[in-house]
């Protein structure tokens, strides 16, 4: 069974369109309006082996103000990874890990529970990092843990360069999701839970 996902979302403000398939090989192809969001979608995809196509416009050039087409892509993506992991049915479940950049580390953990709840522990210096605010760092997860249905928890410690620290984030919540998203050979034919739904 494929694990793709079709997840658009149009509003006054933006329009989205994406397409994501959990058992990729890394391929992307992302425009957005905002340069370093490109860039950290497209290290994303490539450390969680996801394929992924976005394509998206908003008003920040009209406004000069990235938010609402950040939080909405963020609304999407986790909109993509609930409809492509389906009942979860023989995955993992859970994901974590530890991604060193440089000298910023973060750790990160998930859990595609159905459930919401969300953290993001980083301490940031500059107002923005390219075109992209980092407090919209912050708006763009809690958006994708809310659509997504899952418990996520962010914490960056050290870390002197702002950039560093977001990379290190984004590359980390590849690879717990990734984890999360895997299928469990010991366990293929059941939901990963107690309830017997997740």
């Amino acid at each position: 069974m494929k694990r793709t996902a079709k997840a658009m979302r149009k509003t006054n403000e933006t329009e989205i369109s994406m397409f994501l398939n959990l058992d990729g090989i890394g391929e992307r192809k992302i425009e957005t309006p905002v340069g370093f969001l490109n860039h950290m979608l497209d290290l994303f995809t490539k450390h969680g082996l996801f394929d992924l196509e976005i394509n998206a416009t908003g008003d920040n050039k009209l406004y000069n103000d990235e938010h609402h087409v950040v939080e909405d892509i963020g609304i999407v993506l986790g909109q993509a990874f609930a409809q492509a992991l389906g009942d979860k049915k023989g995955i993992n479940r859970y994901g974590f890990f530890i991604l060193p950049m440089d000298e910023a580390i973060a750790t990160i953990a998930i859990d595609f529970a159905r459930r919401y709840a969300f953290t993001l522990q980083c301490d940031f210096v500059r107002e923005k990092v390219g075109d992209l605010s980092t407090e919209l760092v912050y708006d763009f997860w809690d958006a994708f843990a809310q659509n997504a249905k899952a418990n996520v928890f962010i914490k960056v410690e050290n870390g002197r360069n702002d950039h560093h620290k977001i990379e290190s984030i984004f590359k980390a919540m590849a690879r717990a999701i990734r984890m999360a998203c895997e299928l469990d050979g010991r366990n293929l034919s059941s939901i990963p839970s107690t309830k017997g739904i997740l």
